[in-house]
């Protein structure tokens, strides 16, 4: 069992506006999960989202599923 804490980070891509969302991607081999948490509330929870869930959610991202600003 690993003990290794989450390395938080957002996306290069965030303007700072507020409405972004952190990932700990460190955690995908040792425990199979991409924590994710709300960068305005960062002792609030954190989901952890198993790894296929998450790279299928990207996915759909990178694709247009989810619709367009």
């Amino acid at each position: 069992m690993t003990t290794e804490s989450p390395r938080w980070f957002k996306s290069s891509y965030s303007s700072n506006g507020g409405n972004c969302i952190e990932v700990a991607a460190n955690l995908v081999a040792a425990r199979g999960i991409v924590p994710v948490r709300d960068s305005k509330n960062v002792s609030g929870p954190a989901l952890n989202v198993p790894t296929g869930s998450f790279a299928a959610f990207v996915a759909g991202v990178k694709d247009g599923e989810f619709g367009g600003i």
